[in-house]
C-alpha cells in the first residue's frame, strides 16, 4: 500500500404491544459523544480567566499520534475507478434504492420475545431476506452464506490466501420498535424509506440498516468490477441486537468459533462511532472498547397486614430509604491515564484548534503530574455528560410495591443499572452496592443478603429480609481494549482507512484533515459476543455527525435519518477498508 499526504398502514403487525420507542436505547454511537462531551466541557468550564488566549496546537505529536492517510497500492485503479462511480448521480439512485428497500421491510425486535420457531414475530425477518437476495445479486452468487437460528447471517468471501486472518464486518438486521402512538410525530412514515432529496427517512435508516446495506453494496460494487479478494472476509449479521443479541449475535459468535477457531480474525468492525466537527477539528472517534453492564435488583420483604395498623417503616418506605442512600452516594468518577477516555482528551487537547491554551497545557502535563491530572477531571466533569463518560453510573430505572391500598406491602424491590468503566470490574461494583447499604440494613434490622453471601449474624430475630441480586443475569464486564499503539498494525490500518476515505470524499491530501482518537461506548453492541475472535475489535461506521450530536438523527426514536450524501460515503468506508485490509501484511 502507498500512504500519501404517507403515515398510513405502514406499521407491522405484532402479537404484543412493541416496546416504548425509548426503550433500549444504549447510545451506541457514544464513542463519537465522547468528543463532542469533551468539546462541550472544554466550551463551558469555568477556567477562572477573564479572557482564555487561543492558539494552534503545540507540537507534541505522542499525545495523540496519527496514521498516515492510507490508500490502496495494488488495488489502486480500481480504487480510483470505484471512486468516480461513487461520485455520479447514478450511484446515488442506486445506494437509496438500496437502503430505502430495506428501510421499507419492518425487522423490529422486542424484549423478552420467545425462542425462533415459537414466537411469530420473528417472521418478520423472512422477507429481509428475500430483499437482500433479490437487491444483491452478485454477492448471493459468489459468497458462502450459513444461516445461525434462521436468521442469522454469515456470509463468507472465501480468499485466494488461506494463511491471512479474516476481515470481519458486522451490522444488525433488527431495528427499535416503532411506538404506534407516536406514528403522527413523524415527517414521513417511518417505513416510508422515504428520500427527499438530501435525507432518507425511516426507523433503522440510521441504526443500523445504513450500516447493513453499506457493507453489502460495497461488496456488490466490487464485485460488479470483477474483484477477487486475497483475504478473506467475513460477514456476521444477527437479528436481535437491540435486545441484546441472546438469539443472534451470542449463537453466530458460537458458530464463528467453531469456523474459524479463537483469535482467528485480523480485525473485527461492528457499528460504533463516526467523526464530527469538535473545536473546530474534524474529529473520528472509533470506539475501542465497552463500558460493563449491572442490573442490580434490591428487594425489600416485610410481615404484610392491613394497613389500619401499620408498622413504622413499611417494604416501600424502606426500600425508598435506601434508594435515597444510592442516590445521595453516586459513585465518584475518576480520569485515569490508563483508559480510553483519557487517550480521547489527549487527541482532543494535542489538536482541537480552539480549546483555550490553560486547558491545552492542562492536558499536555497531566501526562505526568498527578496534580494536573487532578485538575484536569475536576474541569471535565462539570459537563454531566462526560461525568457520565469517565465513571460508573447509576440509574434508578425499575420500581415495584404493593398490590392495594389497604394492604401492607409485603415485597418491594427496584432495580438500579450501572454502566461500569473500562478500569472497573462487576466484581467492584457489586461490591460497592453491598457496602453502601450495610448500615442501613442493620438500622432496619433485615436480615441482608447480598448476591448469593448472608452478612448478617445468624438466629438473630430480624423485621424483615434485603435481598440485592443480578436482575437478570446479564452482568457484562468492560470490554477488553483494543491496542492502540503505534505498531498495532489493525489500528493504524483502520485510522488510515479513515483518513483516506475522508480526503477522497472531499478531494483533500494531506494526514491531518481529520483527527482519529480512540473512543468508547457506553453502551454494548454485537462486540460482547466477539471478544474470543480477535484483541482488534473497532466500533465504528464512518457515521457523520457533522457538528451536532451525535443521535440527533432521531436514533431510537421518530424521525430517524441518514444524510444520503453520508451513506454513500460509508460505503466508500467500506470499499477502501476491504481493499486495504486486503493488502495488509502486518495484521
Amino acid at each position: 500500500m502507498v500512504r500519501r499526504e404517507e403515515k398510513e398502514a405502514l406499521l407491522p403487525s405484532a402479537t404484543a404491544t412493541p416496546a416504548k420507542h425509548d426503550e433500549n436505547l444504549k447510545w451506541k454511537f457514544l464513542g463519537l459523544a465522547v468528543a463532542l462531551a469533551v468539546g462541550v466541557a472544554i466550551r463551558y468550564a469555568d477556567y477562572k480567566l477573564s479572557a482564555p488566549a487561543r492558539h494552534a496546537p503545540q507540537s507534541n505529536a505522542n499525545l495523540c499520534p496519527q496514521a498516515d492517510a492510507l490508500y490502496p497500492q495494488r488495488n489502486a485503479k480500481l480504487w480510483e475507478t470505484l471512486g468516480k462511480d461513487f461520485d455520479q448521480d447514478s450511484f446515488t439512485k442506486r445506494a437509496v434504492s438500496w437502503l430505502g428497500g430495506a428501510v421499507q421491510i419492518p425487522t423490529e425486535s422486542y424484549d423478552k420475545m420467545g425462542p425462533v420457531g415459537e414466537d411469530e414475530r420473528w417472521e418478520a425477518f423472512g422477507p429481509f431476506h428475500d430483499y437482500l437476495l433479490k437487491a444483491f445479486p452478485l454477492v448471493h452468487s459468489t459468497l458462502t452464506l450459513t444461516k445461525v437460528n434462521t436468521y442469522g447471517l454469515l456470509y463468507e468471501w472465501k480468499g485466494s490466501n488461506d494463511t491471512l486472518k479474516p476481515l470481519l464486518l458486522a451490522a444488525h438486521q433488527d431495528v427499535v420498535p416503532v411506538d404506534p402512538t407516536t406514528v403522527d410525530e413523524w415527517n414521513y412514515p417511518p417505513y416510508s424509506g422515504h428520500y427527499d432529496g438530501q435525507r432518507l427517512w425511516g426507523r433503522g435508516s440510521s441504526d443500523d440498516k445504513s450500516g447493513l446495506i453499506g457493507i453489502l453494496s460495497s461488496i456488490e460494487t466490487l464485485l460488479e468490477k470483477k474483484f477477487e479478494p486475497t483475504r478473506s472476509i467475513v460477514l456476521s449479521f444477527d437479528f436481535d441486537e437491540e435486545t441484546s443479541g441472546l438469539h443472534g449475535a451470542q449463537k453466530l459468535s458460537v458458530a464463528l468459533l467453531k469456523m474459524f477457531g479463537k483469535d482467528s480474525f485480523a480485525l473485527l468492525v461492528d457499528e460504533g462511532g463516526g467523526f464530527s466537527e469538535v473545536e473546530a477539528t474534524t474529529i473520528a472517534t472509533p470506539g475501542i472498547a465497552e463500558k460493563g453492564y449491572q442490573d442490580t435488583r434490591v428487594t425489600v420483604n416485610a410481615p404484610g397486614g392491613h394497613s389500619s395498623i401499620p408498622p413504622l417503616h413499611t417494604s416501600i418506605g424502606i426500600l425508598s430509604r435506601l434508594l435515597v442512600e444510592f442516590e445521595a452516594n453516586p459513585i465518584k468518577p475518576h480520569l485515569e491515564r490508563a483508559t480510553p477516555i483519557y487517550d480521547t482528551v489527549q487527541c482532543v487537547g494535542q489538536y482541537a484548534k480552539d480549546i483555550p491554551a490553560y486547558l491545552r497545557a492542562l492536558i499536555k502535563t497531566s501526562v505526568h503530574s498527578d496534580r494536573a491530572l487532578s485538575k484536569l477531571e475536576s474541569e471535565l466533569i462539570k459537563n454531566p455528560t462526560y461525568k457520565a463518560l469517565i465513571g460508573t453510573t447509576q440509574a434508578i430505572d425499575l420500581i415495584q410495591g404493593g398490590v392495594k391500598t389497604n394492604a401492607l406491602p409485603e415485597e418491594a424491590w427496584a432495580v438500579v443499572n450501572h454502566r461500569i468503566a473500562t478500569q472497573s470490574s462487576v466484581a467492584a461494583v457489586q461490591q460497592r452496592d453491598t457496602d453502601i447499604l450495610k448500615s442501613l440494613a442493620k438500622d432496619f434490622n433485615l436480615n441482608f443478603t447480598a448476591f448469593g453471601k448472608s452478612l448478617s449474624p445468624k438466629d438473630s430475630d430480624f423485621a424483615g429480609t434485603l435481598t440485592l441480586a443480578e436482575a437478570w443475569g446479564t452482568a457484562l464486564e468492560p470490554a477488553p481494549v483494543t491496542p492502540t499503539a503505534e505498531d498495532s498494525a489493525p489500528w493504524q490500518l483502520l485510522s488510515g482507512t479513515i483518513k483516506a476515505t475522508y480526503n477522497s470524499h472531499r478531494g483533500l491530501d494531506g494526514a491531518e484533515n481529520v483527527i482519529v482518537s480512540p473512543g468508547i461506548m457506553s453502551g454494548n453492541t454485537d462486540t460482547r459476543y466477539y471478544w474470543d475472535l480477535t484483541p482488534h475489535i473497532i466500533r465504528y461506521n464512518h457515521h457523520n455527525a457533522g457538528s451536532g450530536r451525535a443521535l440527533g438523527n432521531g436514533v431510537h426514536t421518530v424521525n430517524e435519518f441518514i444524510e444520503v450524501e453520508s451513506f454513500v460515503e460509508m460505503i466508500k468506508f467500506f470499499t477502501t477498508l476491504i481493499l486495504n485490509t486486503d493488502e495488509a501484511t502486518t495484521i
